[in-house]
């Protein structure tokens, strides 16, 4: 009896695998897409939506046939799907882990990395508050709970990459002190700032330069503060404020790096759309976001002899 009934669990383990390599084989087996035309989907960290919706439209306009849909989720959410072999391209504020690479590689699909711009995190406070700067020491020391304590200090959705990334800074996993609050967008806590004078919130430069209508009242209600770090033997004393050139000349202390990671280990259409935010093109869309392009674009001039 024992024996019927291990070999019933086994036969419903190996169904089950089957059916799980199946729909993975039938979501995959059709590699019909090419660089210039075909469907893909990419799973992508929903705090660059703005700029990553621009690329998408500037590529399919130069190529019609090609459609790329941007999955848009939370960091968190995003590295499971790409990890569970549902979707191969992913776009990050980071690299993969050790533990996550080599998962990849068991699996086959290591995946080709790619760096395509580098983004700045912002400190943002209401125009009618009196700070203006701080420095990095200070930073974690108010993520720790140890400083500003008398300041509400609010961010993104805790699976975000940018609270991912606040906790790696400060050295603080859980970030739940009394006076530190999670809310669900980089939108959210402009608009929260922007109506608390004792606020201050911790956002991705993008959402600030250039904001869309639907938020741009609030983005001129807030100012952004300068950091320092004491650190730097460079400029231990000095201020300064994210923006592309300080991002360029690594003055600005908060900055993380955008990566496009592909494991469909085939020269089609996620390999196409990589190479092209590396490219001319899609760099310039990077610079006029405000970010930093991973390589900045040459400007041309036209010199006219009279």
């Amino acid at each position: 009896m024992r024996n019927s009934v291990k070999i019933i669990i086994g036969c419903v383990i190996v169904l089950a695998v089957f059916i799980t390599c199946r729909q993975r084989a039938k979501n995959f087996k059709k590699n019909d897409d090419t660089a210039t035309s075909g469907t893909i989907q990419i799973v992508a960290d929903e705090s660059f939506a703005p700029i990553l919706d621009e690329e998408a439209y500037i590529f399919k306009a130069m190529y019609p046939e090609t459609n790329v849909k941007l999955v848009y989720k939370t960091e968190k959410e995003a590295v499971k799907l790409y990890l569970d072999d549902s979707i191969r391209t992913i776009i990050l504020a980071r690299q993969l882990t050790p533990d996550e690479q080599q998962i990849m590689e068991q699996r086959n699909l290591p995946p080709e990395k790619s760096r395509f711009a580098i983004d700045a995190i912002a400190l943002i406070v209401n125009q009618q508050s009196a700070d203006t700067t701080i420095s990095v020491n200070e930073i974690k020391a108010a993520l720790n709970g140890k400083a500003m304590t008398d300041k509400e200090i609010v961010f993104d959705n805790p699976n975000s990459s940018l609270v991912r990334y606040l906790k790696d800074f400060s050295g603080n996993t859980e970030l739940k002190q009394k006076n530190i609050y999670a809310l669900k967008s980089n939108i959210e806590v402009i608009a929260y700032v922007a109506q608390h004078p004792n606020a201050v919130g911790i956002v991705g430069f993008s959402w600030l330069d250039d904001p869309d209508k639907d938020y741009a009242d609030n983005v001129a209600k807030v100012k952004i503060v300068g950091v320092k770090d004491e650190n730097n033997n460079k400029t231990p004393n000095i201020y300064f404020k994210p923006s592309q050139e300080s991002l360029a000349l690594k003055q600005y202390p908060l900055s993380r790096g955008l990566y496009t990671l592909n494991s469909t280990g085939r020269a089609g259409l996620a390999s196409a759309f990589q190479v092209f935010l590396r490219g001319e093109r899609g760099q310039r869309i990077i610079l006029k976001s405000g970010l930093l392009p991973d390589s900045i674009p040459p400007r041309e001039l036209n010199i006219i002899n009279n």
